[in-house]
């Protein structure tokens, strides 16, 4: 799933985002998501989050639900 729609992403989700410094390699970070920091309902490169880590970037794909 793509993390382009903030309806999609919650707190506790497991996502995958690109941290800041890597967006020119395009590395992804796996882990989980602790604040959306988005406030409009799309954005076409990826809602932007907090990790429970304390890094931000945004969200390209999600790969595990909390449900």
């Amino acid at each position: 799933m793509k993390g382009q729609k903030r309806a999609n992403i919650k707190p506790g989700l497991e996502v995958g985002i690109v941290l800041k410094e890597d967006q020119h390699s395009g590395n992804i970070t796996k882990r989980v998501v602790k604040q959306i920091l988005t406030n409009s309902p799309h954005h076409p490169h990826g809602i932007k989050v907090r990790l429970t880590s304390g890094e931000v970037g945004r969200v390209k794909e999600i790969y595990k639900t909390d449900e």
